[in-house]
């Protein structure tokens, strides 16, 4: 398992490596360091691809997420893609899941890997993430990748894989009406999801003009004004109590309202009346469970698009104006390439 409170990389070696660590709100430093040295258990990863997701763009702009707040300068990204250097695996193309469980709690030992309260998870409290050119992570969460998924649709899978376990709440059944608020990535691959697991009709909320057309783009119908109470079972992923209110009104009397989205600080409030009449069940979700099998064979089966939500690249020198262009919401996924 990685350390989950180093003050500095992996054991250094006489290698030398690169990193955007983030220092405090708005300030991530670009430095040469001590390279990586995998541990028992770990395998040296070249890091080639890394999302950058509405999670590190909290860490970026607040220096905190929740109540989870900077302890020490952190490498963030979790979202991510690279190839193993060294090994019996040497050369082998990877996507790297974020999160290390403890298999040993109650909620490991039920399947419920994603509330592990002991969870060592990637670009989050002090376990540094993806933004670097190399870094050693335990090799039974380096996951294959095949030949015919690109790097960035490797790190793509990450998450694709919160839509599919947001879409394992919702509880989905077939010839539903599906309602999806916050058209970003993972927004947008519920819209697919949704269309594929059997639902006749998709209907997306954004404020953003082209994150809305990108849904329509996928089969979904356009919403301007939520209140018409018409979906069966609404994914709230925008991460604010206004995209809240917009869910709660989609949803049909009776229906399930599954809550994606992260706000900003660590509050989120919603019209109580409107959820008590209609009866609606709110569930939280929390990223992802064991799920890579099912988003390698989703992505694999030419039924659900991965590259054309990426927008834009970055090196790793870029990584300012790569975090610029995510905060203010100009394209759909920004990822950084690493070795670049």
């Amino acid at each position: 398992m990685p350390d989950a409170s180093p003050t500095t990389p992996s054991s250094p070696t006489s290698g030398r490596s690169v990193a955007a660590r983030l220092f405090g709100a708005r300030d991530v430093r670009v430095q040469d360091e001590d390279a990586p040295v995998p541990g028992a258990g770990e395998s040296l990863v070249e890091v080639t691809s890394v999302g950058l997701c509405g999670s590190d763009l909290h860490w970026f702009t607040e220096g905190s997420i929740g109540d989870a707040t900077l302890a020490r300068p952190l490498v963030l990204g979790h979202e991510m893609a690279g190839v193993i250097r060294g090994g019996p695996s040497d050369g082998t193309r990877v996507a790297i899941d974020p999160a290390v469980p403890c298999e040993s709690c109650p909620q490991c030992a039920r399947g419920d890997v994603n509330l592990c309260p002991d969870v060592v998870f990637a670009g989050h409290g002090t376990c540094d993430g993806g933004l670097r050119r190399q870094m050693a992570w335990p090799t039974d969460r380096l996951v294959p990748l095949p030949d015919s998924l690109s790097d960035d649709e490797g790190a793509l899978l990450e998450p694709l894989g919160v839509a599919v376990h947001a879409l394992d709440l919702g509880h989905l059944r077939v010839a539903s009406t599906v309602g999806v608020v916050g058209c970003g990535p993972i927004g947008l691959f519920l819209v697919q999801l949704a269309r594929l697991a059997g639902a006749t009709r998709v209907l997306a909320a954004d404020p953003l003009p082209h994150r809305l057309d990108a849904a329509v783009k996928f089969g979904a119908e356009p919403v301007t004004e939520p209140d018409r109470s018409a979906a069966d079972v609404v994914f709230e992923v925008g991460g604010n109590d206004t995209s809240i209110d917009a869910s709660l009104h989609l949803a049909r009397p009776g229906a399930r309202v599954v809550i994606v989205g992260i706000p900003d600080g660590d509050r989120t409030s919603f019209p109580a009346s409107v959820a008590r009449r209609k009866g609606l069940t709110l569930v939280m979700s929390r990223r992802m469970g064991e799920v890579y099998p099912r988003t390698i064979a989703l992505a694999t089966s030419g039924r659900l698009d991965l590259s054309t939500l990426v927008t834009a690249a970055f090196p790793l020198t870029g990584i300012d104006e790569a975090l610029s262009v995510a905060v203010a919401r100009a394209g759909l996924k920004v990822v950084v390439h690493p070795q670049a």
